[in-house]
Formats: structure tokens, C-alpha cells, sequence
């Protein structure tokens, strides 16, 4: 991914920036502002991706009129359709990283499935299966993983040899396809670099 790359903007801003010398997409949330696991990200014009390996370095700040519930949510949606109404989704709360409120720092990481199988939706049913901790934090780098096979998911960070989560069942099966976006959630400043995406079929 570079600036040529053709992308398209949905429920977002984004812009090329240099951070540290490097070239980096910035995307920040613009609309639906105070709901949660909305279809706010950057999607990839032209790649429809179904099984493979998604490959992307991130790091997130909190804005500065950030509300207090903002945990620096980044990372990814995957099998977008072209509506925009249902795909996967794995991101991660930087500030629940090393926090020692151990009810927040189980939940690290998160995925959800667009429309219907939002954290929301998990949390008051009290599902956990679908978040974890990780070692994170905000203003940092942090390298995603996902392999994606059928309806299985597996979420890696920061090359570790064991993922974060893994997602036997995801929600909308196996043989969905479709775009892969940066996502973003409230009070974010997202940064993404180094996209790398290995398709499987």
C-alpha cells in the first residue's frame, strides 16, 4: 500500500502524512460519531479478499477532544461488501493494554461482525469468547496478522507464535469475500503502514 494505492473513504478522513520520515495513511472517524462498531475505515478500491493472510503495521493516539470511553480503537475490516452493510472485523484497545484493571485488560483486542455482532451485543450477553488481552499500547507500532481460512480467524501481534484470538465460527461463514479496510473507532488517530495482503483463493 502507497499513495497510488486507490482507496475509498467510508465514514472517515484520510490523508498520506509523514510520520517519523515515513509516508503513512492517517484516518481519523467522521461520521455516526457516538456509535461503536460502525463501518468507519479506509477501503482498499479493486481487491475482493476471501482466504489468505492480512499483513499491517498501526498505531493510534487518542484525539485530543476524545471522550473518556476512547481506548485508541484501530485495525481491520475484512470480506466487505460492496454495500458497506456486513463484514469482519478485528481491532485492538491500545489504553487496555497494560492497565491494571484486569476487566479492561481482558479486553485488549476485539471481533465483531457487521451488522449485528457488535462488542455491544457480546458484552450484554455476556459472551467473552470474542476478546482477550494483549501487550499494547497507544503511540506505538503495533504489527497485525490475520489469517483468514473458511470461517476460521486468526489474529497475531507483533510477531508473536501464538495468536491473540482465535475465532473458530466467524459470523458470516466461510464463504463470504469482499474488500479489506483500516478501521477506526471513536476518539482515534489511526496511522497505517506496511499493508501486505496474501491471497489464498
Amino acid at each position: 500500500m502507497n499513495e497510488a494505492t486507490k482507496i475509498k473513504a467510508v465514514h472517515t478522513s484520510a490523508e498520506w502524512v509523514k510520520l517519523d520520515d515515513e509516508s503513512v495513511l492517517r484516518v481519523v472517524k467522521k461520521d455516526k460519531l457516538m456509535e461503536f462498531d460502525e463501518n468507519t475505515y479506509v477501503k482498499l478500491v479493486d481487491l475482493s479478499f476471501q482466504n489468505g493472510v492480512i499483513e499491517v503495521k498501526m498505531l493510534s493516539r487518542l484525539l485530543p477532544d476524545a471522550p473518556d470511553f476512547a481506548r485508541g480503537f484501530i485495525g481491520i475490516a475484512f470480506r466487505i461488501n460492496e454495500e458497506d452493510t456486513a463484514f469482519e472485523s478485528f481491532y485492538v484497545r491500545p489504553t487496555n493494554g497494560r492497565i491494571a484493571d484486569p476487566v479492561r485488560k481482558n479486553r485488549g483486542v476485539q471481533y465483531f461482525s457487521y451488522p449485528t455482532y457488535t462488542f455491544d451485543y457480546f458484552r450484554n450477553l455476556g459472551i467473552t469468547e470474542f476478546e482477550g488481552p494483549a501487550d499494547i499500547g497507544l503511540d506505538e507500532w503495533i504489527s497485525l496478522k490475520a489469517v483468514v481460512d473458511g470461517p476460521r480467524g486468526e489474529f497475531y501481534l507483533n510477531g508473536e507464535k501464538e495468536p491473540v484470538l482465535v475465532v473458530e465460527n466467524m459470523k458470516h461463514g466461510g464463504g463470504a469475500k469482499g474488500a479489506i479496510g483500516l478501521f477506526v473507532d471513536i476518539g482515534t488517530e489511526a496511522f497505517f503502514k506496511d499493508l501486505t495482503v496474501t491471497k489464498i483463493n
